[in-house]
Formats: C-alpha cells, sequence, structure tokens
C-alpha cells in the first residue's frame, strides 16, 4: 500500500473512500470537507445511532460522489497515536470490505509527524493478510487489496517512517506464519542472509559445529536431536562515525518446539510454528533499522533451533555447559528457549552494548498472568524500564513489569549439581525464566527481557491486528531505538 500525504480543499476528494475520523458527538471534521455538512450528516448518523464511539465506523451513500465513512475516535480530547492507529485500522477494513481502492483520510486537527506516522502504521498494519498457500477456484477473484491512504494535510515525514514501521511488523508475521517445514534452523539463515542484502546489513551465520567449538553448549543442545541443524544468525547496520551508541537486540529463533523428550500435548503443540516470533521481530526491526538509516550501530541476534525428540536429544538430568561457563542442569527439555538465549546473550554480551533487549515467547506463566494483549517486561534497570515501557505506550503494544528483586524466588535457580537449574517451581515461573537469562548477561550492561508469550498470536480479528501471528514487538523495540536516536519527530 502506497501512504501519501496531500493538501485537501473545500469540496476536492480524490478518492474512492472518503474517511472522516470524528469524536463522540462532534461531527466538525465534516467541516474540513464541505462547508454545510455537519448538521445534513449528523442527522443521517442519529438516525442510524451512531455516536462515534472508539472504533464505531459508519459508511453513508453519497451518490455519484466517493463513498463516505465516519470512524469514532472515542471521547474528545488530545488525539494520541493508538486513537489515530486504531481509526486508520479501521477504515482500511472497511475500504477492504467497500472495495474501495483510493482512501482519502481526514483527521479533527492536522496531524504532525507522531500522527501521521501513526495513521500510516494503522493503515499497513490493517491491511494484512497471510494468504500464501491459500488457493483460489477458476471463478474467484484475487483478494481485493486498498492501493492507496492519502492522509489529509499529513506529515509525508511521519507517513514514510510509519509505513517502514508497519511494513517491518507485516513482515514479522509473514515469517512467523511460516510453518516448520518452510522455516528451518537454516532456512531463517538464508532469509537473514537475504535480508542483508536488500537492506545492506553484515550478516553472519555460525552453523552446528561453530556453535559447539565457541562453547555454546546449551543452544547446541536444543537443536541436537533435530536433523535441522541449530544456527546462531548476526546481523549489524553499522553508520560508522555517526553512531551514536551500539545496542543489541536479542530474539528467541525456535522454528518449531515439540517440547523435546518432556514432548508438549497436541493441544500445546499447535502454533509452535510461531515460537520464533521473538526472531522474526529481531530480524525485521533490523531491516527497518536499515530503511530508517538509524545513527546507531545495532546489532541482531537469532539462536535459531528445532526442539525435537530423538536419539540425539538432549535429556532431563544433563548438565550443559553455557558460553560464558556456567552449567546447566536439565529439569525439563521444554524450558528449551532460556537456553537458546543463554548463550546468544553471552555472544551479545562480548559485543559489550550499552543495551540489550531480547525478546521471546517464553513462558506460559506470562501468558497466564497477562493475557492474550499484554506482554511481560523485566529488567533490573529501572531507567531501561522506564524508556521501554514509553515505546510501548507509543506503539501501542502493551507491556507490563515485572519485578525482579525477589530474593527467595532467585535462590530457586541454584541446583545441587551444577551451577543453574532451567526449571522450577510453575509458580513465579516468568520471573523465575527472566532470572536465569539474567545470569548470562554481563554485569554493568543494561538489559531488558520482553516475554511476548500470549500476544504472539490472536484467535481472532480486531483493530489493525490479525487473526494468526502478530508481529508482536517489532515497532516497541523500533520505539525504542527512535528514541536512543533521538527520531521523536519534529
Amino acid at each position: 500500500m502506497e501512504v501519501r500525504a496531500i493538501e485537501i480543499t473545500l469540496g476536492s476528494w480524490p478518492c474512492d473512500f472518503l474517511a472522516a475520523a470524528v469524536f463522540e458527538d462532534d461531527w466538525s471534521t465534516l467541516e474540513r470537507l464541505e462547508t454545510g455538512w455537519t448538521e445534513r450528516l449528523k442527522s443521517l448518523a442519529e438516525k442510524r445511532a451512531y455516536k462515534g464511539k472508539a472504533g464505531e465506523v459508519l459508511i453513508l451513500p453519497m451518490p455519484g460522489e466517493p463513498t463516505l465513512a465516519m470512524v469514532g475516535l472515542g471521547k474528545r480530547g488530545p488525539l494520541g497515536q493508538e486513537t489515530v492507529r486504531q481509526a486508520a485500522g479501521e477504515i482500511v477494513r472497511a475500504a477492504l470490505r467497500d472495495r474501495g481502492p483510493r482512501v482519502l483520510f481526514v483527521l479533527p486537527e492536522t496531524p504532525g509527524w507522531a500522527l501521521s506516522k501513526a495513521a500510516a502504521e494503522g493503515a499497513l498494519l490493517a491491511s494484512y493478510s497471510f494468504e500464501k498457500y491459500r488457493g483460489r477456484g477458476e471463478d474467484e477473484p484475487p483478494r481485493f487489496e486498498v492501493e492507496t491512504l492519502l492522509l489529509a494535510d499529513g506529515d509525508e515525514a511521519g507517513l514514510q517512517t510509519g509505513a517502514i514501521l508497519g511494513e517491518a511488523q507485516n513482515y514479522a508475521r509473514d515469517l512467523a506464519n511460516e510453518p516448520g517445514n518452510v522455516i528451518t534452523p537454516e532456512s531463517l539463515a538464508e532469509t537473514a542472509r537475504r535480508v542483508s542484502e536488500e537492506s545492506g546489513l553484515e550478516c553472519t551465520v555460525f552453523d552446528d559445529e561453530a556453535i559447539r567449538q565457541m562453547g555454546m553448549e546449551a543452544l547446541w543442545s536444543v537443536g541436537k536431536g533435530s536433523k535441522n541443524k541449530p544456527r546462531l544468525i548476526h546481523l549489524s547496520w553499522k553508520p560508522g562515525e555517526a553512531a551514536r551508541e551500539r545496542i543489541a537486540l536479542v530474539g528467541k529463533g525456535l522454528t518449531f518446539d515439540s517440547g523435546g523428550l518432556n514432548i508438549k500435548t497436541g493441544d500445546f503443540m499447535r502454533t509452535m510454528k510461531g515460537d520464533k516470533s521473538g526472531a522474526c521481530a529481531v530480524l525485521a526491526a533490523m531491516s527497518a533499522v536499515s530503511a530508517l538509516r538509524l545513527p546507531l550501530e545495532v546489532h541482531g541476534l537469532i539462536g535459531a533451533a528445532e526442539n525435537m525428540p530423538g536419539g540425539d536429544a538432549y535429556r532431563p538430568d544433563d548438565i550443559l555447559r553455557a558460553k560464558n561457563g556456567k552449567t546447566i542442569e536439565i529439569d525439563n527439555t521444554d524450558a528449551e528457549g532460556r537456553l537458546t538465549l543463554a548463550d546468544v546473550l553471552c555472544y551479545a554480551s562480548d559485543l559489550e552494548p550499552a543495551v540489550l533487549l531480547d525478546i521471546a515467547t517464553l513462558t506460559g506463566s506470562c501468558h497466564i498472568a497477562l493475557g492474550d494483549y499484554t506482554g511481560g517486561l523485566f529488567s533490573p534497570d529501572e531507567t531501561l524500564v522506564d524508556q521501554l515501557m514509553e515505546a510501548s505506550r507509543l506503539s501501542g503494544e502493551r507491556l507490563w513489569p515485572f519485578p525482579m528483586d525477589d530474593e527467595r524466588l532467585r535462590k530457586k535457580l541454584k541446583s545441587d549439581v551444577a551451577d543453574l537449574v532451567n526449571a522450577g517451581s510453575r509458580y513465579g515461573g516468568a520471573i523465575f525464566a527472566a532470572m536465569f537469562l539474567q545470569e548470562f548477561v554481563k554485569k554493568g550492561i543494561a538489559w531488558a527481557h520482553i516475554d511476548m508469550a500470549g500476544t504472539d498470536h490472536s484467535k481472532e480479528e480486531y483493530g489493525y491486528v490479525p487473526k494468526g501471528f502478530t508481529g508482536f514487538g517489532t515497532r516497541t523495540m523500533l520505539e525504542f531505538l527512535l528514541n536512543r536516536a533521538g527520531r521523536t519527530g519534529a
């Protein structure tokens, strides 16, 4: 979809689908389109009991003119990015249903950089559909697509930034939706190589033998039970002397997780192709970092593995040695994500970044605690927590911080026969997992962990979120990087 800013004048509507965002019981946006419309259309809206509540859409007939739609913003107040993002998403969904290829979107006020960015994001995210493997009958037309979003009096730079962020998240969705017979550790590495060639990134891939020689026995062990052997993927964006600081992003890349010898039940094995969602978000974010040409040195690191039972699979009671020398007793082979991340966090720490951020579909405990729509945030660094919470507020991807100061819970990390054990009680399981990861981050590095379990996949379509894999976390990481780079719009 193309997104562009356009200056509008009264009575000039270069579109097929004319969309006005209105506050509840306030139709003043319509006066930006045509003098005298307010009372006439207010009367039509009242006949249909339309109020302009948040997300509420009304389609009105316009004989001989573009289709007119109104989308509600809720109670009048300062316009925020998420409100505009949701409204743009609802309008694109309405245009898809009404088959309007060229949409003109009008807000109650002239949108600056931030609101223009949000409008582009909402439009692109709402237009997403994963239909790669769906056939169509001979008489069935191809899926209709909205071709253009025109934002009235919008900020062009903000729109193009939003388009980059929206396209990145849609790319993360594409990768996460791919099944395990298509995306394996090796093919994910090949995908990373293609992204690097297209985006001007550096890319290094380590195979299973290199991983073992580097002392990354945890990552190697998780993947050794599968015929599809593990890979360590290292992408980097290096703008040279322009770089303000070095930041590392780490993603969990379990291309399929059966649970290993502690095998999952059938119900819990479904959707495990999406256990690579953290890696998909990191890979997508790295492609956007290049497109945005951020003045930061950014490293994207992915531990890719397939956790399968087999003659070579790792076992409960095994003791593994991570890259930093710490030994890990295996309590449960289905607590594999923290093992892959452990070695990658060690590798990332050796780069000595100012900030190290990891993202993973890590624990069912986090999903149970927060539900389907909020990810968990874990960090001992309060300043970093505040920065990520602000990035979450801007992106609309909800995060909630968990405590990391429970020393009695931390004692449960200790093993009788090794330095650490990889799983413990089900109670406080998400915090336990985060504390485990912290053991592999060098002291002095500002580190945070995002547990996106539950938010990676949606069973319903709503707003700009599709049914299926969501690409959660991609834009939150990018908002964080934009803020660190001083790119907050002007």
